[in-house]
C-alpha cells in the first residue's frame, strides 16, 4: 500500500515525512509526499501528483495531507472514487481548515496576509513577523519552507486561501475509512471544522493533541491519524486496517 500525502499551505514534503513516515513505516505503508510546485499553481501539482499516483503506482492507495493537502486530496477523492474504486483504502486527514468555500476562515486569512507582507517585502519580511507571533518551533519551520518557495511564495500563499474545501456533499460521499487529526489549540486550523469533517465523513475516526505537542514531536499528528484510519477501517469493513 502506498499514502500519498501533500502538504499545507506554504508548507513542504519535508514536514509531512516528519509527521508520517515513521508511523506509515510501521504499518508497511510507503510515503509518497510529493514537492509543491513553488507558485499559484501549487494545487494544480498536488492534483497531477494524485492523478500520477492512480495511473501509475500499482495496489492501494490512501491519500490525505495536512490543512490545505488534506484539501486537496478529500475534494480529490470525492471526485475520482469511481475511477480509484477498490483501489483508495482511505484519507489521512490532518488539520482541516475550512468547509466548501473559504470566505474569512483564519487559515485563509492568515494566508492571504503572509502574501501581503510578502509582496511588499519579501520572504525575510514574513520570516521576521512569523517569529514575533509563532511558538519558536513554528517559526524556525516556517522559515525553512518558506524560504523553499522563495519568489512563488505569495502566489502559492493566495492559490492556497482561494481553493474550496469539499463541500458537506463530497465529504458524505466519502465511504473510504478515514483516520483524522487535529489540535485542540490552533486557532488556524479550528477543532470545531475537525470535529465537522468527522461529522460528515460516514467512516471517520478523529484524534486530537495539543499544539505544543505537535511542535515537540510532528509525529503525534501522523501517528493520531494512521491509528484511527486502523479504528476506522475496522468500523467500516470489519478488519482493522486491512493493507
Amino acid at each position: 500500500m502506498r499514502a500519498v500525502l501533500l502538504p499545507g499551505s506554504g508548507s513542504d514534503e519535508v514536514f509531512v515525512r516528519r509527521a508520517f513516515a515513521g508511523p506509515l513505516r510501521d504499518l508497511g505503508i510507503e510515503l509518497d509526499a510529493p514537492a509543491p510546485r513553488r507558485g499559484n499553481d501549487v494545487v494544480a501539482g498536488y492534483r497531477s501528483a494524485l492523478d500520477s499516483a492512480l495511473r501509475r503506482a500499482p495496489g492501494l492507495l490512501l491519500v490525505g495531507g495536512i490543512s490545505l493537502g488534506a484539501h486537496v486530496a478529500a475534494a480529490w477523492a470525492a471526485q475520482h472514487r469511481a475511477a480509484a474504486g477498490d483501489r483508495l483504502r482511505g484519507l489521512l486527514l490532518a488539520l482541516p481548515a475550512w468547509t466548501g468555500p473559504p470566505g474569512d476562515a483564519p487559515a485563509a486569512l492568515t494566508a492571504r496576509a503572509t502574501a501581503r507582507l510578502v509582496h511588499a517585502g519579501g520572504v525575510d519580511t514574513a520570516v521576521d513577523a512569523a517569529r514575533t507571533g509563532a511558538p519558536p518551533w513554528l517559526a524556525a519551520e516556517l522559515s525553512r519552507s518558506w524560504q523553499g518557495y522563495g519568489d512563488g511564495l505569495a502566489a502559492a500563499l493566495e492559490a492556497a486561501a482561494a481553493e474550496p474545501a469539499p463541500d458537506v456533499s463530497a465529504l458524505r460521499a466519502l465511504t473510504v475509512p478515514a483516520g483524522s487529526a487535529a489540535l485542540v489549540d490552533d486557532p488556524v486550523h479550528p477543532l470545531a471544522q475537525a470535529r465537522h469533517w468527522q461529522r460528515q465523513l460516514p467512516h471517520a475516526v478523529l484524534s486530537t493533541t495539543t499544539l505544543a505537542a505537535f511542535g515537540a514531536d510532528p509525529e503525534v499528528v501522523g501517528r493520531a491519524a494512521v491509528r484511527r484510519w486502523v479504528r476506522a477501517s475496522g468500523t467500516a469493513d470489519g478488519q482493522p486496517g486491512r493493507r
